[in-house]
């Protein structure tokens, strides 16, 4: 497989051929801890031709323009910082979550606002449209059903009049996910390319760089966690946003109830998941998630609303740190 860097087209190493060819194994790295074993699946999705001749669909992905964009990206904030990788895959995170998720992140509270300050109005035209269809349904003889569907027609017109007068309609809200979670994937897949054998302009494979550009005891971002340090880290950060999420929600309905249950699970899932990438991929996993945790704190800040012009709601708080701890509490510690 041919891999575009720095302006020139160069072949992936083919690491995972040596045995076949008779070629004697890379020697160990020396001086460190035994690095751990990528799992088989992790390494089976490298090779450049999935079995029977065919491209799988990870293939695909790792070849993709986007996957290279992210590639070149990672590539050019390493060098222009000149920092380790460990402190170019937190940078760039940093940049990229401030420049792009954070912007949109408040475009959604934006929206939020507005369709929770329709809410008083839209239960006041609920109230007056069924009267309305109620004395219809007397005067012309409709049964239950066809004044139900009368009454559910209006109201979704009246509902959708409303969000284009104010500019507001909640499917707008969603633009963040819609952005944020490829570009997740999509960097995600280029540290996992590069922490299995992707090689740039110099000669140089970008693989034993980052065996020797981590820090703490994650010196080598090619190995998995052994520690579990840095998957239990995602998942716990990821389990405080899901939680951060359901302690401003009173009265959640059903439906909400379930999505947080699986996103719980999913949270939680992450941690067995994230214990099988490279240590390059957890880090950036890591700082993304706290990042979004630092984000979602910031939105409930008042100032920071004001400055942003986030319309007020009932709901808004003075205090919303206190609020929110006080309800972590009660929540968590509170025993009746």
């Amino acid at each position: 497989m041919l891999c575009r860097l720095d302006g020139r087209w160069l072949r992936r190493l083919p690491v995972l051929q040596l045995g076949a060819r008779g070629l004697p194994p890379a020697p160990a790295p020396t001086g460190g801890t035994e690095r751990p074993a990528l799992p088989a699946w992790a390494v089976a999705s490298v090779s450049p031709v999935a079995p029977g001749g065919t491209s799988g669909w990870y293939e695909a992905l790792a070849a993709s323009a986007p996957v290279r964009g992210a590639e070149e990206v990672l590539l050019s904030a390493h060098a222009a910082t000149g920092l380790p990788w460990w402190g170019s895959i937190l940078l760039t995170t940093v940049a990229m979550r401030g420049a792009v998720t954070l912007p949109l992140a408040v475009y959604q509270h934006h929206i939020l606002a507005k369709v929770e300050n329709l809410q008083p109005e839209i239960k006041n035209i609920a109230r007056h449209l069924k009267q309305e269809v109620a004395v219809r349904a007397n005067q012309l003889g409709w049964s239950k059903r066809v004044a139900r569907i009368t009454y559910l027609r209006n109201m979704r017109r009246l509902v959708s009049e409303l969000y284009v007068r104010d500019n507001c309609h909640p499917f707008k809200a969603t633009v963040l996910v819609w952005i944020q979670l490829p570009m997740w994937i999509f960097i995600s897949v280029a540290l996992r390319n590069f922490s299995m054998g992707a090689t740039h302009s110099e000669g140089f494979s970008v693989q034993e760089q980052l065996a020797t550009g981590g820090v703490l005891w994650f010196p080598d971002l090619t190995a998995l966690d052994s520690t579990w340090i840095l998957p239990v880290s995602v998942g716990v950060i990821n389990l405080l946003i899901v939680e951060i999420f359901a302690l401003q929600k009173i009265g959640m309905s059903r439906f909400q109830k379930y999505v947080t249950y699986f996103v719980r699970g999913v949270s939680m899932l992450m941690i067995p998941i994230a214990a099988t990438v490279p240590s390059s991929v957890v880090l950036y996993w890591l700082c993304s998630s706290f990042m979004g945790l630092s984000q979602n704190l910031l939105l409930r800040s008042p100032g920071f609303r004001r400055l942003c012009r986030i319309p007020l709601t009932k709901s808004d708080s003075d205090t919303p740190y206190r609020d929110l701890f006080a309800a972590f509490c009660a929540k968590f510690f509170s025993r009746k």
